[in-house]
């Protein structure tokens, strides 16, 4: 269910700007990138941050991110390609081409060596920055020795991104009181998965996905270009293997620092192609994939009911000024999907149609985050308002409201208390 519209003070319609009318397939060969999906880059962005209505000012933020720009998981995603290409070069078999995707490789994977899955430079930065723009949108909440509860994940990139955004708020207020975490005690709400949606992934989802992906995924052009031995790609070569191998390191490439680009590698439709079918399975793990009737939206719902929580303390006094979360793509999309968040909750059946109902590099790109900012106004102390911001952009869910782009807590708490029972 995604919220077509809002009602806005004096009755007024306002249709939800949708993300679609840009991410056609079309549209998206002008940014390759977005190929990426949840590789993508976290997007440069100036935080919206509309004025609160006259008298109300923010008190209390809750979040959740992901952690920043990773590389691959491990040196083994690079390593097999680049022997790949090594053993053929040995033997004559790669094209000029062949030859630059091979040199090109090999200084990602000079960057990449024995850090798989860590976070890169450029993780830490995109942190800092959000860290930053929360800071100067909200310094009301950040006042003196505000208390910050930070809490991550067990993950070590994880926990790097936990610190840089700590360290971002410290920079900015030295008095902060902040508490870091990283504990096998919060993973219930910090990274939940529960059994019936891996069974669904496990029983149903990956025969349509194989079937989909053999139809999509076409390296003939690719192995042609690459190769200038027919011969050594029957007897060596995994064409889907292999094109699937090299779209690894082309997408994440631009979470590195040499930002070494290999698209020129694919053509437009290729590479987009492959990226329909990255989108499609991610959809159909992790988010409102009708056929799994809510299985994996299931999983946020601990985490939803830990912000919930949060929210009531924080109101009455016996909470901190701002609680921080990190974990991965796989709690943020489904938690984004629960919350009905706009353009995130999108219900597809046909693979060949995902894409125009939910993309995954606009749901969780590397350091994708959510926000809740809830402000109080000291003249009419009961009623709440909170805005929900999604990667720093203000957003909507479907609660009616006549002070776009805030809402009455007490009708946000209700719609997702609903959900939670």
């Amino acid at each position: 269910m995604n919220l077509k519209s809002i009602l806005l003070t004096g009755g007024l319609l306002l249709t939800a700007a949708s993300v679609w009318s840009q991410t056609s397939l079309e549209a998206m060969k002008s940014d390759l990138n977005k190929t990426g999906g949840v590789y993508y880059a976290y997007p440069s962005t100036t935080a919206d941050n509309t004025p609160a209505p006259k008298g109300y000012k923010p008190f209390y933020i809750s979040h959740y991110g992901r952690h920043g720009s990773r590389y691959l998981i491990g040196d083994r995603d690079y390593q097999w390609v680049y022997e790949l290409l090594a053993k053929a070069k040995d033997a004559k078999a790669l094209t000029s081409a062949g030859l630059d995707l091979l040199s090109r490789i090999d200084t990602v994977y000079q960057e990449a060596r024995l850090r798989g899955g860590d976070l890169t430079p450029l993780g830490v930065r995109q942190h800092k920055g959000i860290a930053a723009r929360m800071y100067a949108n909200y310094p009301d909440v950040f006042k003196g020795n505000a208390k910050v509860s930070a809490k991550s994940t067990l993950v070590v990139r994880c926990v790097l991104s936990m610190a840089s955004f700590c360290e971002s708020l410290k920079e900015k207020n030295p008095k902060l009181d902040v508490a870091m975490e990283s504990s096998q005690r919060n993973m219930y709400y910090l990274c939940s998965s529960c059994k019936e949606s891996d069974a669904f992934n496990n029983d149903w989802i990956g025969s349509v996905y194989k079937k989909f992906k053999s139809e999509k995924v076409r390296p003939e052009r690719m192995m042609k270009a690459i190769f200038s031995d027919s011969e050594f790609v029957n007897r060596y070569v995994d064409p889907q293997d292999f094109m699937w191998g090299v779209y690894w390191i082309a997408v994440d490439a631009q979470n590195t620092e040499n930002q070494i680009s290999f698209f020129d590698f694919f053509t437009p439709e290729e590479v987009i192609d492959v990226w329909r079918c990255f989108n499609f399975d991610f959809y159909s793990r992790h988010s409102n994939y009708p056929p799994a009737e809510g299985k994996h939206m299931a999983n946020a719902k601990p985490l939803l009911g830990n912000i919930l929580k949060g929210a009531e303390d924080a109101i009455a006094g016996i909470g901190e000024n701002a609680t921080l979360r990190f974990g991965h793509d796989g709690n943020v999309v489904p938690l984004a999907a629960l919350m009905h968040l706009n353009n995130c909750a999108g219900e597809e059946t046909n693979p060949d149609k995902v894409h125009e109902a939910w993309c995954d590099w606009f749901v969780a790109p590397m350091a994708a985050n959510i926000q809740l900012v809830f402000f109080r106004n000291d003249r009419k102390p009961e009623d709440i308002l909170v805005k929900f911001l999604h990667n720093e952009r203000e957003t909507s869910i479907p609660v009616k409201t006549d002070i776009f782009p805030y809402y009455h807590w007490k009708d946000v708490k209700a719609y997702y208390d609903t959900l939670l029972k």
